[in-house]
């Protein structure tokens, strides 16, 4: 179960959150965002792999991201095509590819991007790109028959620990935490993460 933390941007935070022993931790370069860095932070993650979260970027702008950033992976929210996701990959980056969901025919749109995306992000289907702090009904993803991993995200809240637990699919590679888990936007609730990812990781069905 791989763990992503989104929406990093203050130094003493993504410390705290970093040693978690999380897996993932997001930077969002969505001007839109309220969480969006517009400059590096004074301290960046070295013992979890960095994700630069982008909407609709051209291929320069997101590899000039990742050099200042050091970026191992990119996440794309927007209607970006398969080619970039190829081009990105060709650089040697891993992508994600996030899709909304709101019904099992929204699964389909995964299906261009199998061979393009290492892991698919499925989040809730909102107006904005994202970061609706909504769940989306999980029950869909028993129609998602792709072989590409996905992470799960949308609303998750340490309310969310019971049906996480009772969660099954053969792809489901891990979830993505965020306004669920703040304090203010891009600040997170470090004991409040901490305690539901040792019981995620702990608690026996």
């Amino acid at each position: 179960m791989k763990i992503k933390v989104c929406g990093m941007r203050d130094a003493d935070n993504i410390r705290a959150v970093e040693s978690l022993g999380i897996d993932l931790m997001g930077f969002i370069f969505y001007p839109q965002s309220p969480r969006y860095v517009s400059t590096v932070p004074d301290y960046l993650p070295t013992h979890c792999h960095r994700v630069g979260v982008f909407v609709d970027t051209s291929l320069p702008d997101i590899l000039a991201r990742v050099e200042t950033f050091a970026l191992d992976a990119v996440q794309l929210h927007g209607r970006e095509k398969r080619e970039l996701c190829l081009a990105l990959q060709a650089e040697g980056l891993k992508v994600v590819k996030a899709l909304p969901i709101a019904t099992t025919e929204d699964l389909n749109a995964s299906i261009p991007y199998e061979g393009a995306a290492d892991c698919f992000l499925f989040d809730t289907a909102c107006a904005g790109h994202g970061g609706s702090g909504r769940r989306f009904d999980w029950n869909i993803l028993k129609g998602y028959t792709g072989s590409t991993p996905f992470l799960l995200s949308g609303g998750i809240s340490p309310a969310s620990l019971d049906d996480l637990l009772h969660l099954h699919h053969p792809m489901w590679a891990g979830i993505d935490l965020n306004s669920g888990f703040e304090t203010s936007p891009g600040t997170k609730d470090v004991t409040s993460l901490k305690t539901f990812i040792h019981n995620l990781k702990n608690k026996p069905l």
